[in-house]
C-alpha cells in the first residue's frame, strides 16, 4: 500500500481529533501507528484511549508543560528537538504504517525546529508510510508537498460564549 502525506491545518478545532480518528481507524485495521505530539504533555483523554491499543499504537509527547504562549523556553526547544530526532529514527526504521506529527507545524512556526526539517522528513519517509502533520500556520512549502490538505476554519464555537473545555469532548 502506498503511503501519502496528509496535513490538517487552520485556526479551527479538529486537527488533532482528525489525526487521532485516523490512528484509531488504522489500529482497527491492524496497522502500526506512531503518534508524536509536540508542545503537549499530559494524560489527555485521547492518549488514555489510544493506550488501550498498546500493541499497535505508540504515543510519545514532546512538550515540557512549561510554555503555551510567547517565547519557547530552552527546555521546550530541547524536548521538541529530541522528539524530532526520535521521529527521524521511527521513519528510518519503517516499522510503522502511520506516523502522526501532531502540532509539528505550529512547533516549526514557533522555531522549535525548522520547516525545512519537516520537509526533509516528508522527502525521506518510506513509500508505504502514511505521514500526517497537524498544526496551525502551515508553511506553503509543506502544503505543496502534501497529498491531502484539510484546513479547519472556525465558524462558531461555544468557547466564545465562555464554555470551558469538557472532559471527553475537548480534553
Amino acid at each position: 500500500m502506498k503511503g501519502y502525506v496528509q496535513i490538517y491545518t487552520g485556526d479551527g478545532k479538529g486537527k488533532t481529533t482528525a489525526a487521532i480518528g485516523l490512528a484509531l481507524r488504522a489500529a482497527g485495521a491492524g496497522l502500526s501507528v506512531f503518534l508524536a505530539q509536540f508542545l503537549k504533555e499530559g494524560s489527555y483523554s485521547e492518549i488514555r484511549a489510544l493506550e488501550r491499543f498498546q500493541d499497535l499504537v505508540t504515543c510519545r509527547q514532546y512538550g515540557s508543560g512549561e510554555w503555551v504562549r510567547g517565547e519557547p523556553t530552552d527546555r521546550e526547544k530541547t524536548v521538541a528537538r529530541q522528539g524530532l530526532d526520535e521521529v527521524r529514527r521511527v521513519l528510518a526504521e519503517g516499522r510503522h504504517d502511520l506516523v502522526i506529527l501532531d502540532e509539528s507545524i505550529i512547533a516549526a512556526w514557533f522555531g522549535l525546529f525548522s520547516t525545512d526539517e519537516l520537509i526533509a522528513l516528508i522527502e525521506s519517509k518510506p513509500s508505504h508510510v502514511e505521514l500526517v502533520l497537524t498544526g496551525r500556520r502551515a508553511d506553503p512549502r509543506l502544503i505543496e508537498r502534501a497529498d491531502l490538505v484539510t484546513e479547519m476554519i472556525p465558524i462558531k464555537h461555544y468557547y466564545d460564549a465562555g464554555v470551558k473545555a469538557r472532559k471527553g469532548v475537548e480534553i
